[in-house]
């Protein structure tokens, strides 16, 4: 008999889909390895007692087997369930959209900095799961993983003539990742207006501590405008729209017209 090279992680589940008559491929966001694949048999059967175990957003340990072309998932074992994302559709939401980036923005088995994105992604989820204001959570996320995934956008001086940038309204280059002056952006239809406070915004983010971004208390309309550079700046990098704001839509479309908050964590009225 073969004899599989088994090991334990620490690990959030980002998704899964069925595979054959009754198991599971699940990828996983790990603390060890980063992003890795793996089975999970037979947990689709009504006896399976690891079902419960692997459900998204789940914080979880595990036992891995080294199988021929995936891992296998041969113990799990619930470390943080993040019960309140299930009960609440506008946070499963947030968690969805949080999940979805580290997915879109990671590669299976790259080692380096996943201990740094994997604390980042579990403390994102706590943060949600409380009854804080989102928004300064997902916010802190974003341009955290940004940071770590090496697309930190240039906030300080402007990316064309290196200047540093001066306190007034500036404009955003999606292609170029950062800030372009008033001077070298003026005229050029490529470029997203960024004002003085979006700006201010983004710094804060970018270089505090999770305790002290999170006392930052911006307008709604700054609130939109941050989230709509930084929303330009992540489509652009993965050239493609991301999942999570669609269902979030959809859960909205299904309520009573009640205002909400988007995936984003902004004030939106629901279609």
């Amino acid at each position: 008999m073969k004899t599989f090279r088994s090991f334990r992680v620490e690990a959030v589940v980002l998704n899964h889909r069925d595979f054959g008559e009754a198991d599971r491929l699940l990828t996983l966001y790990t603390r060890q390895r980063g992003k890795v694949r793996a089975i999970a048999k037979g947990v689709r059967k009504i006896t399976s007692r690891r079902a419960g175990h692997l459900e998204p957003f789940t914080q979880v340990a595990l036992q891995l087997a080294q199988g021929r072309d995936l891992f296998i998932i041969t113990q799990a074992e619930t470390i943080e369930p993040y019960l309140p994302l299930r009960d609440d559709l506008v946070r499963m939401g947030h968690a969805a959209y949080v999940v979805e980036l580290v997915d879109r923005f990671t590669h299976e088995d790259e080692e380096a900095g996943a201990a740094t994105l994997f604390h980042l992604l579990t403390a994102t989820l706590s943060r949600l799961a409380s009854r804080a204001d989102p928004w300064p959570a997902l916010r802190y996320f974003e341009i955290r993983l940004l940071d770590g995934v090496g697309f930190r956008p240039r906030l300080f001086e402007c990316v064309r003539c290196e200047e540093p940038v001066r306190p007034e309204d500036q404009f955003f280059s999606f292609g170029e990742g950062g800030v372009v002056c008033a001077r070298c952006g003026r005229g050029d239809p490529a470029l997203q207006a960024a004002s003085m406070e979006a700006l201010k915004y983004l710094r804060h983010f970018q270089r505090s501590e999770y305790a002290d971004a999170a006392r930052a208390r911006p307008t709604a309309g700054v609130r939109a405008e941050v989230e709509r550079l930084i929303q330009g700046y992540l489509t652009y990098l993965l050239e493609r729209t991301l999942n999570a704001p669609g269902f979030l839509r959809k859960i909205r479309g299904s309520l009573s017209g009640e205002e909400g908050e988007d995936v984003t964590g902004g004030s939106v009225t629901p279609p």
